[in-house]
């Protein structure tokens, strides 16, 4: 092996190049001043060369010590990756998922029966929340993220793409003013998804009324909600007409319960990734997952591409 300084010494010193201060380092990793001041001198007696130039009122890091932090502080990211795999515990059969409530009330929890049938061995334990998952610190071995695929020091894989559908009950077709064509939107309530996701991409009713060719002074007026499924449910309620994503809408509309009054479906940029750790990747909980994931998934693309073509 390679000699390498010692690591105490450069996680203090990594400590005190982000603080650049030999005290709040020492206040990071709970020592005093004194002892941050010893571990940086060991580390400049042993490399030979200052890593600090100190100032009368500030404390500066040299040109190479500042070349070197992005790599020193890859490797304790390296180290914690390791020393998580080294801790791993043997599967217990519990699979803890971290996922967007929307698409675990509307996707994932209705085909869950599935994989318990498949794999009674495993417990599933489902997270639903709206913040995204750090986990480093949280007890979440796999999640299910809609972004852009860009999760650095995670393996991503892509699970499915999405695209936007209007989607209304069945109700609407018929009555005074039935639903037939996009211009028939300007005697309908219109229902908005505010959910967080930030996808430039998806459109808003404004954008889609517009690019329908439709003139409708009101089209950022109507009922808000800040999760997904609960735009599809107020559409299911009969309560106006949503702007949907198609693979969360799909049930609702295979029961009936939804229909798509006019073909004009816009693809996202965002997708479906799967997402953890590369720590978990030899988990024979998470392998069978994925892999159960990526079947249902399969099946939802056949269904949707099924349903324009009948369209």
């Amino acid at each position: 092996m390679k000699k390498i300084p010692p690591l105490n010494a450069l996680r203090v010193f990594e400590a005190a190049a982000r603080h650049l201060s030999f005290t709040k380092a020492a206040e990071e990793l709970h020592v005093t001043p004194g002892a941050v001041s010893q571990q940086i001198k060991a580390l400049e007696d042993y490399l030979q060369i200052p890593v600090f130039r100190r100032e009368k009122r500030s404390l500066l890091l040299t040109d190479e010590a500042q070349a070197s932090l992005p790599v020193l502080r890859e490797g304790f990211d390296k180290l914690a990756e390791a020393g998580k795999i080294l801790e791993a515990k043997a599967d217990t059969g519990r699979l803890t998922v971290s996922v967007a409530p929307s698409f675990a009330s509307k996707w994932l929890v209705p085909r869950l029966d599935r994989f318990q049938s498949d794999h009674p061995e495993i417990d599933v334990w489902v997270s639903a929340d709206m913040d995204v998952v750090d986990f480093a610190v949280e007890d979440v071995d796999l999640a299910i993220r809609y972004g852009g695929g860009r999760y650095p020091g995670l393996v991503a894989e892509h699970l499915m793409s999405e695209q936007i559908i209007p989607v209304s009950s069945p109700q609407l077709l018929t009555g005074d003013t039935p639903l037939k064509a996009p211009g028939d939107l300007v005697h309908q309530t219109l229902l908005h998804d505010s959910s967080t996701d930030k996808d430039e991409s998806c459109p808003t009713w404004p954008m889609w009324l517009k690019a329908a060719g439709v003139c409708h002074k009101q089209g950022d007026r109507g009922l808000k909600f800040n999760q997904s499924s609960l735009v599809i449910e107020a559409a299911v309620a009969g309560k106006g007409v949503a702007l949907a994503k198609a693979a969360l809408a799909l049930a609702d509309l295979e029961a009936g319960r939804l229909v798509i009054p006019f073909d004009m479906t816009t693809p996202t940029e965002f997708s479906y990734y799967i997402v953890h750790p590369p720590s978990k990747s030899s988990s024979a909980a998470v392998q069978a997952f994925v892999e159960w994931l990526k079947d249902e998934a399969s099946t939802t693309i056949d269904a949707t591409q099924s349903r324009e073509a009948a369209a």
